[in-house]
């Protein structure tokens, strides 16, 4: 039942999220840029463990984390201003940050970052 619980609440903020874009995407983009993923994920996992190192752990491999993710934005936004089609956009930009996380993880792990 827990997990139900956690799904719905979860589905109910990604849905109001896009339904709020529907109106104001100000608004949505405020709303969505606050780190809601993390911020659920650092939730359901305090719920779950009780245990303030993970959480710590997971929160500063989200902070480590956010550069290669700008990616996406980016890329996403230059497909979509050269008037390429919404779902190549999207593929292209989710391809391009899989792309730049595999290099970035590279990259820290030869700066001895381990995650």
């Amino acid at each position: 039942m827990y997990l139900v619980i956690k799904l719905f609440i979860t589905a109910i903020i990604i849905v109001a999220v896009s339904e709020i874009a529907r109106r104001s995407t100000l608004l949505a983009g405020v709303i969505a840029s606050i780190p809601l993923t993390s911020v659920l994920a650092i939730t359901w996992l305090y719920i779950d463990t009780k245990n303030m190192k993970i959480v710590l752990d997971l929160s500063n491999s989200i902070l480590l984390m956010i550069p290669p993710s700008l990616i996406f934005f980016i890329v996403l936004a230059i497909c979509i201003r050269i008037k390429l089609d919404f779902a190549y956009s999207l593929i292209i930009s989710l391809l391009s940050t899989g792309s730049v996380y595999w290099v970035y993880i590279l990259f820290l792990s030869r700066l001895g970052i381990r995650l």
